[in-house]
């Protein structure tokens, strides 16, 4: 299968929820919610990637840099490469409604075990998508991390331990869903958190807990104290809140202000390898990518993910050399112009 092909077939799955632009950048989509736009205005989705598009990186070709290595141990398992699948459900509610939710998510699973790294799966306002995402993940032997909307703990908590049943290998929740739409026109109310009930769902399971939606220092430090594996800078990909500033923009100082205590994940406008490169220079340990893994499970099922995870390989690997980075540890600001 070609690449452009792949798009193509993509975009007639998507059943008018997603143009499948040649840059997915947030402006076709804007306010777009149900659907894979950004909230209101949609500056907080096209923030994203304007941030990202803003670093430029300085060039090094005096080294000897050859074969980069791109490996990364997370959650005790070794990743071929610093990216995961970001965690989006809700096939029949934004993503035009032609494929279900099985069939989006397994090619996912599938393709990112296969080349090496984790798919993480969530779930939604109808709560058989999660039931769904768990027997995937339990097919393909717990690959995968499971992310919970902020409903009430106890809910919180009896969704971790089925995911605990099914081998996910870590869980955690998208803190940020609390103000998403979707949730609140199908009636099923989410909260936000203090750190103590952030405390009790860590402590509630063995498995490393990730906080998903940190746009902040002072929240960092935050979940810092609740005792979290790592968290997520993310603003919902856009989703949730209109006018945030760019992941990218505010990578930095959250990276600082956590100093190595816990793992700093990002999300937010990452297309290609050269774009991850440039978030591990800002201070993340490695990536999230949404939307686009969407598109290759719905153009390409399980080759449609491999090709785009090979795309992503390549383009990292060639950002490395052409920056002197031999490996991960060697990627930091002095890349960045």
């Amino acid at each position: 299968m070609e690449y452009k092909e792949m798009l193509d077939r993509a975009r007639d799955q998507f059943n008018g929820s997603c143009k499948v632009c040649r840059v997915c950048d947030g402006v076709a989509c804007r306010g777009q919610v149900p659907g894979m736009g950004g909230k209101g205005t949609g500056k907080s989705f096209i923030e994203n990637v304007a941030a990202l598009d803003r670093i430029k990186l300085n060039m090094r070709v005096i080294h000897k840099v050859v074969e980069p290595d791109m490996s990364i141990e997370l959650f005790g398992k070794k990743l071929d490469l610093p990216v995961m699948a970001a965690p989006i459900t809700g096939t029949s509610i934004n993503m035009g409604g032609l494929v279900s939710e099985k069939e989006y998510i397994e090619p996912v699973i599938a393709g990112c075990k296969n080349k090496g790294t984790y798919a993480m799966l969530g779930d939604t306002a109808i709560p058989q998508f999660l039931l769904d995402n768990l027997e995937v993940m339990t097919k393909y032997e717990g690959a995968g991390i499971v992310f919970i909307k902020p409903w009430e703990n106890k809910n919180i908590i009896e969704k971790i331990k089925k995911a605990e049943e099914a081998g996910a290998i870590a869980v955690g929740i998208d803190i940020d869903a609390c103000g998403l739409v979707t949730l609140k026109l199908h009636g099923t109310p989410v909260y936000a958190k203090n750190v103590e009930e952030i405390r009790e769902l860590v402590n509630s399971t063995e498995l490393p807990f990730i906080l998903k939606g940190i746009m902040t220092p002072d929240e960092a430090l935050m979940a810092v104290e609740a005792g979290v594996y790592g968290i997520v800078v993310s603003n919902h990909g856009g989703r949730v809140q209109d006018y945030t500033p760019g992941t990218a923009e505010v990578l930095p100082e959250i990276a600082k202000a956590v100093d190595g205590r816990i793992k700093v994940f990002v999300d937010g406008g990452i297309r290609t390898g050269v774009d991850v490169l440039k978030m591990l220079a800002l201070g993340a340990d490695a990536c999230l990518i949404g939307r686009p893994f969407v598109t290759a499970s719905f153009g390409g099922q399980t080759e449609g993910v491999e090709m785009y995870i090979d795309r992503l390989k390549a383009d990292l690997e060639a950002a490395m050399v052409l920056t002197g980075c031999q490996d991960l540890d060697s990627i930091d600001g002095r890349i960045i112009y």
